[in-house]
C-alpha cells in the first residue's frame, strides 16, 4: 500500500512538472514588438511590462518612469505609460511618445514598417530611416551614447557605431551653427535638413 501511494506521488509529481514546462511563458513588450514585424529598439530599455489585446491590437508599455534621450540630432521622450493599436508592421494612435523636430516637441502618432525602413508620423509630417537603426534598444538618459555609463564594462558594436554617428552629426550641427555669422545661414541651413528629413520643406 505504502508502495502505492509512494509511486503515485511520484507521477503527480512528474506529471504536474511535464505541464509546468509546457506553459509558455510570457513575451516580453519587445518580443511582441518583433511579433508584429517592428524592431526591438522602437522602445527603450528598462519597459516594466505590458497589456496587448490580440482581437483589437489596443496595447499598452509601461515603464518606471518617463524616458528622455537623444539619439543623432533628435530628442526623445516616452511617458511612462505608452498607448496605442498595433497590427502587423503598424502602429498608430500612440500616445506618450514625442520627438524633438525644429525646435518644437510633437507627438508621434503612427509607426509603420515598409521593407527595411521605418516611418515615423507626426500628423503634419513624416520621416523614414532604415530598419538597422533600431536593431538595439537605446538606454534612458543617454541613448547610444553611454560611454559613462558600461554595461559589463564593455559596449556592443552597434551601440560603438551608434556612438559615431551621434558625434558626427554633432560636428555636422556645430559646422552649421558657427556659419551663423554670416546672418544666421547656419542656422537657416540647418533647420533646412530638418524640413527635408521631415517632408516639412514640400508640405509648407
Amino acid at each position: 500500500m505504502t508502495s502505492s501511494i509512494k509511486f503515485l506521488w511520484i507521477v503527480m509529481v512528474v506529471v504536474s512538472l511535464k505541464a509546468a514546462s509546457c506553459q509558455p511563458q510570457k513575451l516580453s513588450a519587445y518580443d511582441v514588438l518583433m511579433e508584429y514585424g517592428f524592431p526591438v529598439g522602437l522602445l527603450p530599455k528598462g519597459a516594466i511590462g505590458y497589456s496587448l489585446n490580440r482581437e483589437s491590437g489596443e496595447f499598452a508599455v509601461y515603464f518606471d518612469g518617463s524616458c528622455t534621450f537623444d539619439i543623432e540630432s533628435y530628442s526623445l521622450s516616452y511617458k511612462s505609460t505608452i498607448t496605442g493599436v498595433i497590427t502587423n508592421g503598424r502602429l498608430y494612435k500612440l500616445k506618450g511618445v514625442t520627438v524633438k523636430v525644429l525646435l518644437l516637441w510633437l507627438n508621434i502618432v503612427e509607426v509603420t514598417r515598409q521593407g527595411d525602413d521605418i516611418y515615423f508620423s507626426v500628423g503634419i509630417a513624416s520621416a523614414d530611416f532604415e530598419v538597422e537603426n533600431f536593431l538595439e534598444s537605446p538606454q534612458c538618459g543617454c541613448g547610444f551614447d553611454c560611454n559613462n555609463l558600461p554595461l559589463n564594462g564593455d559596449f556592443s558594436q552597434k551601440s560603438q557605431n551608434h556612438t559615431l554617428k551621434f558625434e558626427a552629426e554633432k560636428h555636422r550641427i556645430n559646422s552649421a551653427l558657427s556659419d551663423g555669422s554670416n546672418g544666421g545661414g547656419g542656422v537657416m541651413t540647418l533647420l533646412r535638413w530638418e524640413e527635408e528629413r521631415w517632408g516639412l520643406a514640400a508640405k509648407a
